[in-house]
């Protein structure tokens, strides 16, 4: 499932996407899937079968929460349908699959986070606008979404290649629709954030500059800090560059 900035969803079987080897540029994604002018994939779900007990849950930008039965989005149509409606100037951030009882944290580009319990989110039909899930100062915007797990850190990762990470237990949790808490000391040196993940310590990232250039680390290696401070360099960045994306990958282990 493809989720879009501007609140649709498109749907492909994996296989019908070209493999290809990691040097190479890929397939442009207008020529899988019949996006509009200006739409932007911002999420991607994975699925095996639409399980009827699990529940999407979507961020906007604006701070917009609205969680979905899985079972609504059965049938996408080639041209795609709507997963959100959203208000003016908002776009859809992020997508997670949960089952309905989960906590979250939502986190901003100004370095401010809200840990929140899924149940303060009624649910709603697959066209519904959600409700709010942080309020917001004029000039920040949301740029992640995760999932709460016990004994995992929240990850964060600026703009200029600076990141730490941080013990959950630190957010406290509070009613969805606060102002929230501190969660980075964003810096002229570190710039705003540009991603929050909720990580273990075995797991690894890839971080993705503008340029195209990648790092690959063990989340072990990275200092875990306090919510209040600015983290160390992670990866150096070019003046005229900037990372842009933060991919986790975990090890599959066998039983």
């Amino acid at each position: 499932m493809f989720f879009t900035n501007e609140g649709r969803v498109y749907s492909l079987k994996a296989y019908e996407i070209p493999e290809e080897r990691r040097q190479a540029k890929g397939t442009a994604i207008i020529n899988l899937l019949n996006l509009n002018g200006n739409e932007k994939i911002s999420a991607v779900i994975p699925l095996k079968e639409y399980d009827p007990e699990s529940i999407l849950v979507f961020i906007t930008k604006n701070g917009i929460v609205k969680k979905t039965k899985l079972e609504y989005f059965k049938n996408i149509r080639k041209t795609g349908i709507i997963a959100i409606t959203l208000r003016e100037n908002d776009e859809l951030i992020s997508v997670r699959k949960t089952h309905g009882s989960k906590e979250l944290i939502v986190a901003t580009v100004k370095g401010k986070s809200i840990r929140f319990s899924e149940k303060d989110v009624r649910e709603m039909g697959r066209t519904a606008a959600g409700v709010k899930a942080i309020s917001l100062d004029d000039d920040d915007n949301v740029i992640a979404m995760d999932l709460i797990e016990d004994g995992k850190d929240l990850l964060v990762i600026s703009e200029k290649g600076y990141g730490k990470r941080t013990p959950l237990d630190e957010y406290r949790l509070q009613n969805r629709g606060g102002k929230g808490i501190i969660t980075y000391q964003i810096k002229d040196k570190t710039g705003p954030l540009v991603s929050a993940k909720v990580v273990d310590a075995i797991d690894e990232i890839m971080l993705i500059s503008l340029k195209g250039v990648i790092i690959r680390l063990n989340v072990e290696g990275i200092s875990e800090m306090g919510r209040s401070t600015q983290g160390v360099t992670l990866m150096k960045i070019e003046d005229d560059d900037k990372v842009v994306a933060v991919a986790k990958y975990v090890e599959e282990v066998e039983e």
